[in-house]
């Protein structure tokens, strides 16, 4: 049957094209309800004592204490009956009260993360969604914006993009010049602690929207328009975190020009290193043309080049590895994302390695992988909090 495909090839119309597309929205839905709750709904995971009080930075006995003395959320009996666990929002709290010296100090406002890299297939979602959930577990609030177009970091949270998302939960607003706020797209998720702004296919329009805005209006500047749709909300939120298109959008550059940091998910293969040079090439242009041409002047508190998808038994990634370590110097976080089984596992069923309450194959792989995103977000929290000792400097 394939060779008689190939051997006489059919003409494709249009109309094939969107049965096609018909079918490949059917399978996702149908793979969604199979992978996730019955009522197709994510759930956060639970915690035992031992991971409270390892979020906690204290002992077990400590937790028992607290439990008994009852000035903190004790958490439930499991099915079972056989232990107690907690639920985010319980550890949550916990958190929040042993690590108060961690949390955004009074004055303070959320720091502005942009996950980018113009080529897709590195981890760049997946990068967002696991510091969201991380540094959510450290007791920060956390609003998650999507912009891609293709709204892989919203259905990371359950949603269907195409099917489960109007314009007004997207910036769409924002791009349109309907609104001068993200507030109203703000949407919770099943995940305490982490809102959303979702994501549609009803974002490509802005690659139009915004020059066309620009060319009406010569004092409209299309690369701000995020970052003044977050100022009343930057109260609100002790960290934004963007997942942004993998190309050089429009859309892009207002994530960039919005972000107070930006991220760079890395996998330690050639091509991915090639493409890297050109993301850093295009942006550079771009940005000395905006700060020549529109007097503007821009600064990042940090930029973190992240190892992502590392093969351990891929002999080339080493050289490749030497290549960007030279290349990057101290931008590159000292730690890497193995590419593991369960991190594979894990973006098939719709979530990350916080999501799993059980793994089914090796802890010591398990281990491994949730190990290095922790690590990850240990450090990223140390330089939003740098972040903040600088916001509190500059306002004296």
């Amino acid at each position: 049957m394939i060779a008689k495909t190939l051997n006489n090839p059919q003409k494709i119309q249009i109309s094939d094209i969107v049965e096609q597309a018909e079918r490949a929205g059917q399978m996702v839905s149908q793979i969604r309800s199979r992978l996730l709750a019955p009522d197709t709904i994510k759930r956060p995971p639970v915690f035992s004592i031992p991971q409270l009080a390892n979020l906690c930075g204290i002992d077990k006995g400590q937790v028992s204490y607290r439990i008994g003395k009852g000035d903190l959320p004790s958490g439930h009996m499991n099915e079972k009956g056989s232990r107690r666990e907690f639920s985010l929002h319980d550890v949550r709290v916990w958190v929040q009260h042993y690590r108060a010296a961690n949390q955004r100090p009074e004055g303070g406002r959320a720091v502005t993360i942009a996950v980018g890299n113009f080529k897709g297939g590195v981890s760049k979602t997946t990068t967002a969604m696991v510091l969201a959930q991380g540094l959510s577990l450290r007791g920060h609030k956390v609003l998650a914006v999507d912009a891609d177009p293709q709204g892989s970091l919203t259905t990371l949270f359950g949603i269907m993009p195409d099917t489960e998302v109007t314009e007004d939960q997207t910036i769409a607003p924002l791009v349109h010049g309907e609104t001068t706020s993200i507030r109203s797209a703000i949407q919770s998720t099943y995940w305490p602690g982490v809102d959303l702004v979702a994501a549609s296919s009803s974002l490509f329009s802005a690659e139009f929207v915004l020059p066309s805005r620009q060319l009406k209006d010569p004092a409209f500047q299309f690369w701000d328009v995020l970052n003044l749709g977050f100022e009343d909300i930057r109260d609100d939120y002790d960290i934004i975190i963007i997942d942004t298109p993998p190309s050089l959008s429009y859309v892009t550059i207002n994530a960039f020009m919005a972000a107070d940091a930006l991220i760079v998910p890395l996998p330690p293969n050639a091509l991915d290193f090639a493409s890297s040079a050109q993301f850093w090439s295009l942006f550079s242009d771009l940005a000395s043309n905006l700060v020549e041409s529109a007097g503007i002047t821009k600064t990042f508190d940090f930029i973190h080049v992240l190892l992502a998808r590392v093969d351990s038994a891929d002999l080339a990634s080493d050289v490749v590895r030497s290549w960007i370590i030279a290349t990057y110097g101290e931008k590159v976080l000292p730690v890497e994302i193995p590419k593991t089984a369960v991190t594979s596992s894990s973006s098939a069923e719709f979530g990350t390695v916080y999501d799993i309450n059980r793994y089914d194959g090796s802890m010591k792989t398990y281990a491994r992988a949730r190990d290095a995103y922790d690590r990850v977000n240990d450090l990223i929290e140390v330089s939003i909090r740098n972040s903040w000792t600088s916001q509190l400097n500059e306002g004296i």
